[in-house]
């Protein structure tokens, strides 16, 4: 056998050992998760969280977020500015050390900082190595200093610009296209929404949010100034504003257990969803972790221990669990702890154990003097949990009776399901379509391997407005159960899928482009923010975009999904040329949905996420609820073709 490497040039010079900021701009994901539109706005989110430190330090009360005509941003504060003295280990300015090193910064320092969001130190130097350029203006001692960078690299070393009498911090970054491919582009509801949320979080600082790219009908920036005196309990009422509270007013208690700042509020609506959103140092812990546990612990504990005082319960004929204390409760949790762990650098799961119980004493106390306070609140209370126990008693037949159709369990697909061969659920897609008539055209258009097709009949069950045993009766919902192939859950969480079990790791929705199709595509996503929450945040679920017009001349023809496209496209045709408007996919034939809108070469699927789910819960309550001025006003804000009746 010969001695020779195959590959004689791969040796030691080969290895590469990437530090610091090379190491960020290699692997991005792993600092911010992703590159694409998540990981864009998570940037700023990393600096405002620098000023969000320095207000829980008592040092800042304002904190400014433009988003400048060319898509770069600027955050600033007036707090104490970072400090520009030379670092006696790096021997530079403690301004280029923070900027430049990751894993530097006044965080690690408890004297600095009590609690930080960004614990793990790699925050605006993060930012910094992600961004084609930045500037960093820090207003301190009455001097002005500045340093410029060039994707994480100095141009120059901090100098002197000026004498102020302003104090704070400016940042001005502009991400690279280097590495943010998909989008430059900064959605100003995304970072409108954060913003807004940290005023909750953090009451009596002002957060203002200016789009400068954009004018309002004055003539001016676009801009909107957020600033909570109540936190919490204002937090709490905004979510709800779309149900219909059950009890008098928000519960609420702020204090400190075990040396752990414990922040909640909590009420109760009329609605048969459980809404529970965490926060551990303004960060959203959309995965929990141990303070929601004790949330919950203490919660239920409390409650049962109430109602089995009440005599309430006594002619109950089964158990009360814990997700009857939980049906139409809102409830924010929000903890300050000095070292939190998370499961890694998203920051998604707290994993403190003394968390646990600090959150259930607390909870336990607020609401044991709550209900004694408010008897007449505690008896409806404990009559909607009643309820409730009863609803899921009889959803546990229905949900058995779905268990039993599912593939799983050897019931068969449903009948109308047209399944595709492959086997690899990595390989597989679904579409959910509306109607029969679209259905029968996407089976005959379909590439039969691996693309499977699920006709809908009208219009699913609105899950906002329905108790969980009617979810699970509806035949529709049934099917999409039993198509996916994932179980339903248990007693103890009757929403928990078991996503091994998942046949489609793309899972469709195909409607019509029309107001129609917009509402059929609604009433879906709730059903799956409500029940199947863990789809969509794997990032399985996608909305397919048909096409609106297609524009002929001769034999000339091409696709317009939007007005913009087809008046280009007329223009660019000239006279002569004739405009198709699909009202709806049954209007296409096989061949033109499948170039159009299935084909994966061509199409283009929209991957559904969740950004904020406090604010995904809003949205979804006003738009499937029962209020009708909040959704009214939404739909004339954001509506692009739909006709409002008077």
């Amino acid at each position: 056998m010969s001695e020779t490497p195959q590959n004689p040039q791969y040796s030691a010079d080969s290895i590469q050992a990437l530090e610091g900021m090379e190491h960020v701009r290699m692997r991005p994901s792993m600092y911010i998760g992703d590159v694409g539109v998540r990981g864009l706005h998570h940037l700023v989110y990393e600096v405002v969280d620098n000023s969000i430190d320095e207000a829980l330090a008592g040092h800042c009360d304002t904190i400014t977020v433009t988003i400048n005509e060319d898509n770069s941003i600027t955050t600033q504060d007036n707090g104490r500015g970072i400090p520009v003295g030379i670092h006696k280990k790096e021997g530079v300015s403690a301004l280029e050390v923070v900027m430049t090193k990751i894993g530097a910064g006044g965080k690690f320092d408890k004297d600095s900082y009590k609690v930080s969001g960004g614990l793990h130190g790699v925050g605006v130097s993060c930012v910094n190595a992600l961004s084609e350029s930045l500037k960093a203006t820090v207003y301190r001692e009455g001097k002005i200093w500045e340093q410029e960078y060039e994707r994480g690299k100095p141009h120059y070393a901090v100098r002197e610009a000026g004498a102020t009498d302003k104090r704070g911090t400016t940042v001005t970054f502009k991400p690279d296209p280097q590495i943010f491919q998909q989008t430059l582009e900064y959605n100003y509801d995304t970072l409108a929404n954060r913003m807004r949320e940290l005023a909750y979080l953090n009451k009596g600082i002002t957060i203002v949010m200016e789009d400068r790219r954009q004018k309002d009908e004055k003539g001016e920036f676009i801009s909107e100034t957020f600033h909570s005196q109540e936190g919490l309990k204002e937090f709490i009422t905004f979510l709800d504003e779309t149900r219909e509270a059950i009890i008098q007013e928000v519960i609420a208690i702020e204090g400190e257990k075990n040396g752990i700042p414990v922040e909640v509020a909590m009420i109760y609506n009329t609605s048969f969803s459980e809404n529970l959103h965490s926060y551990v140092n303004n960060i959203n812990t959309h995965e929990g972790g141990t303070h929601l546990s004790g949330f919950r612990r203490g919660l239920t504990s409390t409650l049962k221990k109430y109602a089995d005082s009440s005599g309430m319960l006594d002619k109950l004929k089964f158990e009360i669990s814990g997700d009857d204390f939980r049906e139409g409760l809102t409830a924010i949790v929000s903890v300050k702890v000095a070292e939190p762990q998370f499961e890694g650098q998203t920051k998604t799961k707290l994993g403190n154990r003394e968390v646990t119980s600090a959150v259930s004493q607390a909870v336990s106390e607020m609401l044991e003097n709550y209900l004694e306070e408010n008897p007449n609140d505690a008896k409806t209370i404990v009559q909607k949990v009643i309820l409730a126990a009863q609803a899921r008693h009889a959803a546990r037949k229905a949900r058995e009776m779905v268990q039993r159709k599912t593939v799983m369990s050897g019931g068969g697909l449903p009948g109308k399901l047209s399944d595709c061969s492959e086997q690899d659920p990595a390989q597989c897609e679904v579409f959910l379509v509306e109607g029969d008539s679209a259905g029968g055209t996407a089976k005959q258009g379909r590439d039969r391997n691996f693309q499977a097709i699920l006709p809908l009949r009208g219009k699913i069950l609105n899950v906002e407005k329905a108790m969980q045993h009617k979810v699970f009766e509806n035949e529709e919902i049934r099917n999409i159960y039993t198509a996916l192939g994932v179980t339903i859950g248990t007693e103890e969480d009757s929403k928990a899928l078991n996503l091994e079990k998942l046949r489609y790791h793309k899972v469709v929705i195909m409607c019509d482009a029309d107001v129609d199709g917009s509402h059929i595509s609604t009433l879906i996503l709730t059903f799956f923010f409500r029940y199947m929450r863990e789809l969509v945040e794997s990032g399985y679920v996608y909305i397919a975009t048909p096409p609106l017009y297609l524009v002929k001349k001769g034999a000339k023809k091409e696709y317009a999904w939007n007005d913009d496209q087809r008046d280009q496209l007329m223009q660019q045709y000239g006279q002569g040329a004739s405009i198709q408007r699909y009202k709806g996919l049954g209007e296409m034939n096989a061949e033109q949905l499948w170039d159009t809108t299935m084909n994966p070469e061509f199409r283009t699927l929209r991957q559904v996420t969740i950004e904020s789910g406090s604010e995904a819960d809003r949205i979804f309550s006003m738009l499937m609820g029962d209020e009708v001025p909040p959704r009214r006003d939404f739909i004339e804000r954001n509506a692009v073709y739909a006709n409002i009746d008077a």
